[in-house]
């Protein structure tokens, strides 16, 4: 498979050309990198106007994924989760006001989506209680769901896999809306890896219409490398206008950097990868195998992630000590992130990190419930707004989102109303101050 975008920029460095166009530091730094640092130049090809070497290689990306179209983004799979939204938005048939049927555990740009389109959420909790990161939701939920509402919502939206390693039901769950004429958007962010399994898990293989990839979380991407899937059974305007989708939430200025590195992960994808991730998988398969035997809880989902359950500061000490950098923690939780990059000193380290296990500390956390709901996503987050004492805020209203990164189940979202419940949720979890909106 061929690299267009990196081969022009490679060409144009050997040239020598005098670079009089942006950016500004003329292919020379202290980076090292910014010789390959272009804009849009001649025969650079435009993003959102894509016709030469960019297109070309989002073919090739789109022919690895197997979709209808695969569209780049420089800006990670933020900006290809609002474009999805606005695309299923705007091909929706329904009439009044438009309602999003989404997993509680949405990511921050979910709902920055739904203030910046303005449309309304239902909400899918965990059908069982869960951890705060995941949101177990089933095909029977979301059937369920449907059947309930008045008027069909213009999509649902799921997190798959979610941030502790849980992997949702994408099939089921795409028949189930398939069955009532709804679109599935899927944030697959931490699972663009999972086209190279040796079963194809990936959401585009199971059903999903609109898929956002964070490509650098899982494949060898730079950070902000990303694709929105268009999948082969979507609506067919989605594919002609989602260049103008991405635009409308996108930089005018992509970094050539982060589109190099998707256009030259195609090829590595195509060859050497899916054997090396088989091998990853193994290895890790028998590490996990190995922890648990050293009574471990060792929590299943996703084989590219390893999942502690258990003093999750008391884990990160141990791993601190041994040079070993984790992805997230919390009171009861250690996530690890591999890829066939990791080797085998990795995996040494890790061993001696994790000789045995420390149980988590004792007391349970709140259970999260359906709250009151004032105004709009929109009109909360753009109300004028103040920071208080978490302790001040009992029945205020919430202004911006009180969870952004890892993706989990917020306590309180914008426009609801912060109840006893939701009160202590939030000192519970830390929580010392809220931005609510001004009385």
């Amino acid at each position: 498979m061929n690299t267009p975008i990196r081969d022009f920029v490679a060409a144009y460095q050997q040239k020598k050309t005098a670079r009089l166009h942006m950016p500004g530091h003329k292919g020379m730094g202290p980076l090292g990198c910014e010789a390959m640092d272009i804009t849009e130049i001649q025969g650079a090809d435009a993003l959102y106007e894509a016709a030469g070497v960019i297109a070309e290689s989002e073919k090739n990306a789109s022919a690895l994924f197997d979709t209808r179209c695969t569209c780049y983004s420089a800006e990670g799979s933020t900006q290809c989760i609002k474009a999805m939204l606005h695309l299923a938005l705007k091909f929706h048939g329904g009439q009044g006001r438009p309602v999003a049927l989404a997993g509680r555990n949405a990511h921050k740009a979910f709902l920055y989506a739904a203030a910046l389109c303005d449309f309304d959420v239902q909400w899918l909790y965990p059908e069982h209680q869960s951890d705060r990161c995941a949101c177990p939701i089933t095909a029977e939920g979301v059937a369920r769901a449907l059947e309930q509402m008045n008027e069909m919502p213009f999509c649902v939206y799921i997190t798959s896999p979610d941030y502790l390693g849980g992997i949702t039901d994408v099939e089921g769950i795409a028949r189930a809306c398939h069955a009532r004429g709804v679109p599935l958007l899927v944030d697959n962010a931490h699972g663009a890896y999972l086209k190279f399994m040796p079963e194809d898990a990936h959401p585009m293989a199971l059903g999903a219409d609109l898929c956002a990839d964070s490509a650098h979380k899982t494949l060898p991407v730079l950070t902000g490398g990303a694709y929105l899937h268009i999948g082969k059974g979507a609506l067919q305007p989605y594919e002609r206008h989602a260049k103008e989708a991405m635009a409308l939430f996108g930089s005018t200025s992509p970094s050539y950097l982060i589109l190099q590195s998707l256009d030259c992960a195609n090829a590595y994808l195509e060859k050497d990868f899916p054997g090396r991730l088989g091998d990853l998988c193994r290895r890790l398969d028998a590490c996990k195998e190995e922890l648990r035997q050293r009574g471990f809880s060792v929590l299943p989902g996703e084989r590219i992630k390893l999942v502690l359950k258990g003093d999750g500061p008391g884990l990160c000490n141990r791993l601190s000590e041994n040079n070993i950098a984790w992805e997230f923690a919390d009171d009861s939780h250690v996530v690890l992130m591999f890829s066939p990059e990791n080797g085998e000193e990795d995996f040494a380290r890790l061993d001696r990190a994790l000789q045995c296990p420390l149980p988590p500390k004792e007391g349970r956390a709140p259970a999260l419930s359906p709250l009151p709901r004032a105004v709009t996503i929109r009109q909360a987050i753009f109300a004028p707004s103040e920071m208080i004492p978490v302790e001040k805020a009992l029945h205020r209203i919430c202004a911006a989102p009180t969870v952004s990164c890892p993706p989990a189940v917020p306590i309180v979202i914008s426009g609801e109303i912060i109840t006893h419940d939701a009160l202590a949720a939030l000192i519970y979890w830390g929580v010392d101050q809220i931005s609510v909106i001004k009385e």
